[in-house]
């Protein structure tokens, strides 16, 4: 059976196949991925404890196996995401201090740089209690908790949501926010990397996901939202405070760079006919309601036989990709409960064209 999804992504591939029997393969799957957690828990288990080197990178994020993993899995917009080699695999750690020319090209063959520890942890965990301390009084956090810990009061909890969505929009806006984004160490990092005077997109994004949220960012490349300026851009996705694989953080398609120029290319042939406006908008006749490529990112696994690249990030870390790099988000089940945050900004040669709704503070109506 073959299912029709408009405004997807196509290049010849109007549809994507064997969907509809999904049901019975998820079923199968299933049944079988339970057989096998015993089995490689116990496999993992005695390796770790046979090989020392294993022991200390296993320490540093890059083994898949680990029994809370296998607990939680990953899911995003109610789609889970496999976890066969094949489709899910580790995000590649990126020492900052190399020099810059192999920055730039890992960077290029890359699509992405996970600079670890790159910033300041205790810069980045001062932003995360100054941002948790102004939403203390909303009742979104556990009472009597330490703001720094973000611990979700619960979805039973009495909220004041509408005050928190105030200080949320609000904080986009604080002085200490702008001074983050400017912190000498990124605004040397941008210097080196681009050669020339960065710029940072006035429009600057911070994000917080309660525990069990189920609305996630589904997957997009980022230049859909860029359209109006240059394709020089880099986004910064940086966390504010640890952000373990079960937090739910960005997950990156492997070498979906010179996919996304591809779409793009694509894109931009369809949009020809389109008026200026529409051109540039990601929400256009040839593209999905939410300008994303797909909310179901195992069927896009599936589609460009690629793999899905997680992490267990940190506060320090950075993660700098290109805007062709399709990219999305998964339900944070955090078992200690605590709210991801994080925040996603822009930068860009300051001689190249800005795109002028990038110009502005974010708003909700903004229609970006």
């Amino acid at each position: 059976m073959v299912k029709h999804r408009k405004n997807t992504y196509d290049n010849n591939w109007e549809t994507l196949h064997c969907l509809g029997n999904s049901s019975r393969i998820n079923d199968a799957e299933a049944r079988i991925q339970s057989a096998k957690k015993v089995v490689l828990r116990a496999c993992f288990v005695y390796t770790f404890i046979q090989d020392t080197g294993l022991q200390r990178r296993y320490r540093e994020g890059q083994f898949l196996m680990s029994i809370d993993f296998l607990t939680y899995p990953l899911v995003s917009n109610g789609y889970t995401l496999s976890t066969n080699p094949q489709r899910l695999g580790w995000l590649t750690q990126t020492d900052s201090s190399l020099p810059m020319e192999q920055l730039r090209a890992q960077y290029k063959a890359q699509g992405y740089l996970w600079l670890k520890g790159i910033l300041d942890r205790d810069e980045v965990l001062a932003f995360r209690r100054r941002f948790f301390m102004a939403l203390q009084e909303t009742g979104l956090l556990a009472p009597g908790s330490d703001p720094v810990e973000g611990l979700y009061a619960g979805n039973n909890a009495a909220i004041q949501r509408e005050k928190a969505n105030k200080i949320y929009v609000e904080s986009m806006r604080w002085p200490e926010y702008e001074q983050f984004c400017r912190t000498p160490r990124l605004w040397q990092f941008y210097t080196a990397f681009w050669e020339d005077e960065p710029y940072l997109h006035k429009r600057k994004l911070i994000r917080y996901n309660v525990p069990g949220e189920s609305n996630c960012t589904g997957g997009h490349y980022d230049l859909i939202y860029l359209r109006a300026g240059t394709d020089r851009i880099c986004s910064s996705w940086i966390p504010f405070g640890d952000v373990p694989i079960e937090m739910g953080g960005l997950v990156y398609l492997e070498g979906s760079d010179t996919l996304g120029r591809k779409m793009e290319a694509e894109f931009t042939v369809k949009n020809a006919t389109l008026s200026p406006e529409e051109r540039i908008s990601a929400y256009n006749q040839n593209m999905k309601e939410s300008g994303w490529i797909s909310a179901d990112l195992p069927a896009l696994a599936d589609l460009f036989n690629g793999r899905w690249l997680i992490a267990n990030y940190e506060a320090g870390d950075m993660v700098v990709h290109s805007p062709y790099m399709l990219h999305a988000s998964t339900v944070n089940r955090d078992p200690q409960g605590r709210i991801r945050l994080s925040t996603d900004i822009r930068y860009q040669r300051a001689s190249d064209a800005i795109d002028p709704r990038w110009t502005k503070d974010w708003s909700p109506s903004d229609s970006l």
